[in-house]
């Protein structure tokens, strides 16, 4: 999720649809579904949004007609609403006093309780997005305004970016779940963004986090131009799991490097569960920052022992059931001479269903390797997120189901160790109260109606 202001005589220099696009690319991360940018020219907006990856969306004959001193761009992973066209972000509206695009990043837990206040009006997609761009698009008063009677009842994730004709706002829900970051383009302009990477890849500067319950409108060049105010008191719950997974590693969250803490992690793992082996090698590329660790405080070298394919990803054409079938080999390959006949030490992020460490136990054994010892870098993920990760039930998460020695042995690893919550908190620096960790622990820091679980609550006719 990204936004952009610069002063409408920057507006060409600037090309804030190449500045969103690349923003986005920075981001691709965070969502792999869609992606789409919408740009103001100070008298209208115009959206651009298609499904597949922002490099599939974008090429250079759209980028050049997307003209403006104003951008919000999002690339999404869908957690509620099914992932079509509609539901694509930024979501947009015609107002009373023109028109409103929005980005969120999050879930929200009360969509049927907000999808009410609507009185009846008819909805375009299926998404808590729509429904919270269509109750800020039609209250009275503008987009400020309608934002301060909204966000207050809005319960949830949500860091939102949006955009009238003329300004930009941004906003983040009291618990601060997921990040936001304003940062300072060229002296100039503004940038909101997801995380502090996008901001290195534009060329701006990190000045703060959005805090939580903060709302701030952007509409020119100057610091006086940021008009920012508390809409609730806020009560911060940062994802403990952007550390373990979802932020890119060079990005900083709450002051902490996610790099330095993964690496961290990767130590206070080694000194936790230790095991004699003759290599320690990560699962690519999630579990490179850990496994350097683990080697630094373990004493055992380092290295490559499976190749990743940097160009399998999502695709419109649905593989073959014997394509299927081979699952983890299309993203990765064992390099035999590095691990045949030795004891391998196999770092991952987490697991969650188990399938894919399952296969890569598979594949290194039968390329020789003498034991496999899996060790993750965050602890067994035994419950549903309601905040923004699309997990499953907890009927479906293996850790939901078994233990860790019955995890082991559905994977087939040799042993299986998992830093302890307490080990991954302290390698955060952050506070245990100031962080949500509800998939690891089930304490819920908002709680959440049976009513509103599920991603497709508003599609009656989904199962």
């Amino acid at each position: 999720m990204f936004g952009v202001w610069v002063p409408p005589d920057e507006a060409g220099r600037a090309e804030v649809g190449k500045l969103a696009y690349y923003g986005l690319y920075a981001l691709q991360h965070r969502g792999q579904e869609s992606a789409g940018i919408a740009v103001s020219d100070g008298s209208r907006i115009v959206v651009f949004k298609d499904m597949g990856l922002v490099s599939q969306v974008f090429d250079e004959s759209v980028l050049s007609t997307l003209h403006g001193h104003l951008a919000v761009g999002h690339c999404r992973y869908s957690t509620t609403g099914s992932p079509t066209w509609e539901n694509a972000q930024p979501t947009f509206r015609s107002t009373g006093h023109g028109g409103l695009a929005l980005a969120h990043n999050g879930n929200l837990i009360n969509t049927p309780e907000l999808a009410d206040r609507l009185d009846g009006g008819a909805l375009t997609a299926t998404s808590d997005t729509e429904v919270l761009t269509a109750l800020l698009a039609t209250r009275e008063g503008g987009p400020m305004e309608a934002a301060r009677e909204i966000l207050p009842v809005t319960r949830g994730a949500y860091s939102l970016v949006f955009m009238d004709e003329g300004t930009l706002y941004a906003a983040r829900d009291p618990e601060g779940i997921r990040p936001l970051v304003l940062g300072r383009w060229e002296d100039k302009g503004w940038v909101v963004a997801s995380e502090t990477a996008a901001l290195d890849i534009v060329g701006a500067r990190f000045v703060r986090e959005v805090e939580p319950g903060e709302l701030i409108a952007i509409d020119g060049p100057g610091e006086a131009d940021v008009r920012a105010e508390r809409f609730a008191e806020p009560r911060p719950k940062g994802c403990l799991f952007e550390y373990v997974y979802l932020a890119r590693p060079d990005t900083t969250i709450a002051g902490r490097n996610v790099q330095a803490t993964r690496v961290e992690v990767g130590r206070r793992l080694a000194l936790e569960h230790p095991v004699e082996a003759d290599m320690v090698i990560p699962t690519p590329e999630s579990g490179t920052p850990a496994a350097i660790g683990y080697a630094e405080a373990s004493g055992i070298p380092y290295g490559q022992g499976l190749v990743k394919n940097s160009y399998v990803g999502r695709t419109f054409i649905q593989p073959s059931q014997t394509i299927r079938q081979l699952g983890i080999r299309l993203k990765l390959n064992p390099l035999r001479e590095a691990i045949e006949g030795r004891r391998l030490v196999v770092v991952d992020d987490s697991i969650v269903r188990g399938n894919t460490q399952r296969q890569v136990v598979a594949l290194l054994r039968e390329a020789g390797a003498a034991e496999v010892h899996v060790r993750i870098s965050s602890p067994p993920v035994s419950w549903p997120c309601f905040y923004g990760i699309d997990f499953a039930t907890r009927a479906e998460l293996i850790a939901g189901r078994l233990d860790v020695e019955g995890i082991r042995d559905s994977i087939g690893a040799d042993s299986l160790g998992f830093i302890s919550l307490d080990e991954l908190i302290a390698a955060s620096q952050i506070a245990k109260d100031r962080l949500c960790r509800a998939c690891f622990d089930g304490v819920y820091p908002i709680p959440v109606e049976e009513a509103a679980r599920g991603k497709h609550l508003l599609e009656p006719s989904r199962p």
